[in-house]
């Protein structure tokens, strides 16, 4: 045969023909990833976000899914764009960015339901060019919890 085989697969860690990384890289655990993501960050806690936004220092985005901010509230003044389109909306290289999004100077704060899948996406507003991304340890919990301002639908809970 001439050529690759392309139904060949490579070992785990192996890379493709040209060296770049491929599907195949070694396995990591969830928690390693988190690890690493927040290694980069400079987690803010709830009272700490409101009082940055309060000053001009920082824009809120709360990437959760339309679900639950339904359920559970809005914060008010906060950025939408669920985690599913996050860099799109963002990016300003991006022909879907939204015209509301930050400059790459700003101080980006993720908000998710726990403060988890926004520390992971935090790392990759960093990899974009956000050098100042973070996210609010706790998530939207926390920001509750803390009795900051939550909007709520008041048909939320209407069947």
């Amino acid at each position: 045969m001439d050529g690759p085989d392309l139904g060949a697969t490579r070992p785990a860690g192996s890379r493709s023909d040209d060296g770049a990384p491929g599907a195949s890289e070694p396995r990591t655990t969830i928690a390693a990833r988190l690890e690493a993501a927040r290694a980069g960050l400079e987690r803010l806690s709830a009272r700490q976000a409101h009082d940055a936004v309060a000053a001009g220092d920082a824009v809120l985005v709360d990437v959760r899914a339309e679900d639950h901010v339904a359920r559970g509230g809005a914060i008010p003044g906060a950025l939408r764009f669920p985690r599913t389109v996050l860099e799109w909306r963002l990016d300003p290289d991006c022909p879907w960015r939204d015209p509301r999004a930050p400059g790459l100077d700003a101080r980006v704060v993720l908000v998710c339901d726990h403060g988890y899948s926004s520390s992971l996406a935090a790392r990759d507003l960093q990899g974009l060019g956000f050098a100042r991304a973070t996210d609010l340890e706790g998530g939207f919990e926390a920001w509750a919890a803390a009795g900051l301002p939550v909007e709520r639908d008041p048909d939320a809970d209407r069947p």
